[in-house]
């Protein structure tokens, strides 16, 4: 039974450049579990950190990283293809792989090996669906069977896209089969007034870095704003802002919200992934990287 280690945080955590430094040590690529870094030249807006892949001089090698335009629907089913080859290529050539990201949905669809298929866009559903207010929809997406319980419905286009995988999907069973991992998941934590603190503090640096105009050359490039909105947080509100819905204060104010807001989601994901049985091997993000390193190599040795 392989490996596959687990590297997760909340947003601005510091699980990537955490992740390479474990990589550099144990001769492991790092195959990506965020959903928004797949896109190329969403960069700035999504937190590609190049430079934390490269430690001691040395590049660490990492997967699922811009392999796909901006403008795209990106799909979980296609995600857990696109994992299981970087896998079988990084397995392969001897290497361990380590699996890092805050996208609790693409994480745990390996982890769990759901199974999905690839759904086609049914329109007339959709046209019938748009028809309907939120709360009815809700309603409909509660009383179909679903495939499994992880369904995104944080917009509404995404909330009719997961009553239209739900309907299509009753007898679903994914066309490939995961190897039967031996997880080892370590989580990097860092405490509220941490957490906020550099989030905060990030999202000051991204707008220095020139993540406004990130946006706007994507709506140069032809990229509807609905579908930069349907990205969320940086893209969402940056779009608002740039298409005259809100003035640079407010739009700074409701993204600083938005993603404090996300990070808080997304500790409730990975505790609930607690719930089910998950070990996750917590690690202080306060502390400094020899410490949580050393501790890391300590899990990952007995388990």
């Amino acid at each position: 039974m392989q490996q596959l280690i687990t590297v997760l945080g909340p947003t601005a955590s510091g699980k990537t450049a955490f992740a390479a430094r474990l990589a550099n040590l144990i001769d492991a690529e790092i195959i990506s579990a965020d959903s928004r870094q797949v896109y190329r030249k969403m960069d700035i807006g999504t937190g590609k950190d190049y430079s934390d892949y490269i430690v001691d001089g040395r590049q660490i090698t990492y997967h699922l990283i811009d392999i796909v335009d901006a403008g795209y629907k990106y799909s979980v089913f296609e995600y857990q293809k696109d994992f299981l080859e970087a896998w079988k290529d990084i397995t392969g050539r001897g290497k361990k792989v380590i699996l890092c990201g805050g996208s609790g949905m693409y994480i745990e669809s390996v982890l769990n090996a759901y199974r999905l298929i690839n759904v086609p866009h049914n329109e007339e559903l959709r046209k019938e669906l748009e028809r309907k207010p939120d709360e009815e929809l809700i309603r409909i997406l509660a009383g179909c069977r679903k495939l499994h319980n992880v369904s995104d419905t944080s917009t509404r286009k995404r909330l009719i896209r997961a009553i239209e995988i739900s309907l299509f999907t009753a007898e679903g069973k994914i066309p490939f089969s995961f190897p039967d991992f031996n997880h080892t998941i370590l989580g990097i934590l860092p405490g509220r007034d941490l957490r906020r603190k550099r989030i905060t503090e990030r999202l000051e640096e991204r707008l220095r870095e020139g993540m406004i105009d990130e946006v706007k050359k994507l709506l140069e490039l032809g990229i509807s704003p609905d579908d930069l909105i349907f990205y969320g947080l940086e893209y969402k509100f940056i779009t608002l802002f740039l298409t005259g819905k809100l003035d640079y204060d407010e739009m700074k104010k409701q993204l600083n919200t938005s993603i404090h807001q996300f990070a808080k989601r997304q500790m409730t994901w990975f505790r609930k992934m607690e719930r089910d049985g998950y070990e996750i091997h917590w690690l202080d993000a306060g502390w400094d990287m020899d410490r949580k390193i050393e501790k890391a190599l300590e899990i990952i040795g007995s388990d």
